[in-house]
């Protein structure tokens, strides 16, 4: 069967401290497995070299890329999060808004109770639903 897994490549060093990030802010969330650069390989050692984790009962799959691109996230591609109550959503928007920036401030823009859509510290873009 074919399988789809979220793929986050992050290019400062910061696969592990995103990944411990998100698996800290939801239930059920925790890191699978973890392969890390060796000495003498490609990539800087000790970091990332592939990762998977899981939140919410999904996979996602992380490496600290040993190359420099030309490019990083973008909000045209964001990771939806359906929240069940309030607090939720606020704890969710405050910590990851801390440290990067509000596309969206929590608020009903009418198409529910109350969303909103930050960038993270790592550029990882979240849209963050109540319905």
């Amino acid at each position: 069967m074919t399988q789809i897994t979220t793929f986050l490549m992050f290019q400062n060093g910061e696969a592990e401290e995103a990944m411990n990030f998100y698996v800290s802010l939801f239930d059920e969330a925790k890191v699978v497995n973890v392969a890390r650069f060796e000495p003498g390989e490609p990539g800087p050692e000790g970091k990332i070299k592939h990762a998977i984790f899981t939140l919410a009962g999904r996979e996602y799959m992380c490496i600290d890329s040993d190359q420099s691109h030309g490019f990083t996230f973008t909000p045209s591609m964001s990771l939806y999060v359906g929240c069940d109550t309030e607090e939720e959503i606020d704890r969710l928007y405050a910590a990851l808004a801390e440290g990067g920036g509000q596309l969206m401030p929590l608020n009903d823009y009418g198409f529910s109770t109350k969303f909103g859509w930050v960038n993270d510290r790592f550029g990882v873009s979240w849209q963050l639903n109540l319905p």
